[in-house]
């Protein structure tokens, strides 16, 4: 069995910052892509960063320099840092992992719960 847990969302102001993790456990022989989503209300849910187990990455165009996405492959960890936060970025993210169980498995896609992040005045 595989979970992802993630923490550190919040309440914040605008122009603020709060740090994302995301910690993969359970029967785990290696992580290919971690990534982050978000959905907002009303709305479907979009990426928002990714990583590869290369330390390659990429980005939504509207959070380019503000957000960084990093990982811990040691710790099966991703971050996502978050600065300059906007209204716009309220959603709930919910972190993301290519996974494989066993040597020869496919990998396959496993989700964490989501956390909420507000940004308001």
């Amino acid at each position: 069995q595989v979970q992802l847990v993630e923490s550190g969302g919040g309440l914040v102001l605008p122009g603020g910052s709060l740090t994302l993790s995301c910690a993969a456990s359970g029967s785990i022989f290696s992580i290919y892509i971690m990534a982050w989503y978000r959905q907002a209300p009303g709305k479907e849910r979009e990426l928002v960063s990714r990583i590869t187990s290369g330390g390659s990455t990429s980005y939504q165009d509207s959070v380019k320099g503000r957000f960084t996405i990093s990982r811990d492959n040691a710790k099966n960890t991703v971050y996502l840092v978050m600065n300059s936060l906007k209204p716009e970025d309220t959603a709930v993210y919910y972190c993301n992992a290519q996974i494989r169980r066993r040597a020869g498995d496919y990998p396959r896609d496993y989700w964490g719960q989501g956390t909420q992040v507000t940004v308001s005045s």
